[in-house]
């Protein structure tokens, strides 16, 4: 019963951080799946893979309804998702005690993250695409740290330079 989770995590990232900004409906509902794994063990204590699947799954549900027809309010959610689940991955990277911390940092980074998004859309939604996709992609390969760092930063870079490419071709024809 591990295995779905890694596999789902990977594909997911994958369409995240290759064609978050095209699939912009996908992207937010990927989010929201993503969302919705960190979020389900501070819902339920030590919750059942079956259980945390399924609130992820409502999570990118919810999502991909908010992307299809309530487009501003989705990307205001969605950067406030990816700008949460940044922020609480960072502060978990960084800071020692980040669990005490966790709601508001997820609020924190949050509200950034919608800010950013609403403002900035298509560079924001190809950054912020690139970077969960290459967390969710990083966080089910066991990699020594600074292993993992380089795998991270390669695929950012990689996610955003082919995102860059499709948008700057898409404008131009």
């Amino acid at each position: 019963m591990n295995l779905p989770i890694p596999i789902l995590s990977v594909l997911i990232g994958a369409v995240i951080l290759f064609f978050g900004r095209r699939l912009f409906w996908l992207c937010v509902a990927a989010v929201g799946f993503a969302a919705g794994m960190q979020v389900a063990p501070h819902l339920f204590h030590e919750p059942t893979e079956v259980l945390q699947l399924t609130i992820a799954l409502v999570f990118g549900f919810i999502g991909a309804l908010l992307a299809l027809f309530l487009q501003k309010i989705a990307i205001a959610v969605a950067g406030f998702l990816a700008g949460g689940k940044l922020a609480v991955a960072l502060m978990a990277a960084f800071v020692v005690e980040s669990a005490n911390h966790y709601w508001i940092t997820l609020i924190i980074g949050g509200i950034i993250g919608a800010i950013l998004l609403l403002a900035l859309f298509d560079w924001a939604l190809i950054v912020m695409s690139s970077l969960v996709g290459a967390y969710l992609i990083g966080q089910t390969i066991v990699l020594p740290a600074t292993g993992a760092t380089v795998l991270f930063v390669a695929l950012v870079a990689i996610g955003i330079a082919v995102q860059t490419a499709a948008f700057r071709r898409r404008a131009v024809a």
